[in-house]
């Protein structure tokens, strides 16, 4: 398979504020390129998302704008583009969000939710998190709630079901994105 996993992680409750990024790429079921960064969200941080993530006000002080980020990753959202995402409402709205909050296009995208697809293969798992998910895997998670490992997690856990149930099956779990 082919596609990009996505994580933000986010300064408040609001999804507007993306404060981190990660995206990672998959081609042939591979691991091909990864992609990190703080995100300066211009807006205050909420301490109890610091405590999930460990990203304060100060740590991005000098990162880009999401703006300025979505210039390098918007390549990546097109409608012939697999993202994907553990808990992909979650991301798939910080995307739009924040793209709305600047007046930006929305894109088109192809879309895929791996606590749907979890459920669906492992229906007898205590709970779909990440990082359970991982762990009854198999799949390394070393720092959860850290953008590049939660993507590169779920990109594991879809390769994990690519390679152990029908392409179909998966198949039936891919959304347009509009």
């Amino acid at each position: 398979m082919n596609f990009v996993a996505i994580d933000f992680e986010t300064a408040n409750n609001q999804r507007d504020s993306a404060c981190s990024l990660a995206l990672t790429v998959v081609r042939d079921n591979q691991v091909v390129d990864e992609f990190y960064t703080l995100i300066n969200p211009e807006v205050e941080f909420n301490y109890r998302n610091t405590q999930i993530h460990g990203i304060s006000e100060e740590d991005v002080i000098d990162a880009p704008t999401f703006p300025e980020v979505w210039k390098i990753i918007k390549q990546f959202f097109t409608k012939d583009q697999l993202v994907i995402a553990h808990n992909n409402a979650f991301d798939n709205s910080v995307l739009s969000k924040s793209l709305l909050r600047y007046d930006l296009t929305i894109p088109i995208y192809q879309t895929l939710d791996t606590v749907k697809t979890c459920k669906y293969f492992f229906p007898e798992f205590p709970n779909h998190k990440l990082n359970t998910v991982c762990d009854y895997l198999g799949i390394t998670l070393d720092h959860h709630h850290n953008a590049l490992d939660d993507s590169l997690a779920c990109a594991n856990i879809l390769i994990y079901q690519q390679e152990h149930f029908d392409d179909e099956q998966i198949k039936n779990y891919i959304r347009l994105k509009k």
